[in-house]
């Protein structure tokens, strides 16, 4: 590692985000944070809007999915109980339960 002047500074921009970092080279330590400029999300208004609306028409047809999913639902678990039920009736009972002091 090279020496460098004791007071030296510099100035770097970060990779990720853009920010610029003052870093002191003799303790190699950020001394000063300079934020990136933030990047608007919209140009204008009118964008914004759109964006918004389109954005309450995905949840509106979201709510309106999961509505009719809830209405389905219960003949959806009516149905497997049929079939439950069905199925239980079609095998033989057994007998008695095993429990497990009786495997032993």
């Amino acid at each position: 590692m090279a020496k460098s002047h004791p007071n030296s500074t510099f100035e770097i921009a970060c990779p990720d985000c853009g920010a610029m970092l003052k870093i002191d080279a003799s303790t190699h330590a950020v001394i000063a944070h300079t934020p990136a400029p933030r990047k608007r999300t919209f140009e204008d208004f009118d964008q914004a809007t759109r964006a918004l609306r389109e954005a309450e028409e995905r949840k509106e047809s979201i709510f309106r999915q999961s509505v009719e999913a809830q209405k389905n639902q219960e003949d959806v678990f009516n149905k497997r109980f049929e079939e439950a039920l069905k199925k239980a009736k079609e095998t033989p009972d057994t007998g008695k339960p095993l429990r497990e002091f009786d495997l032993d």
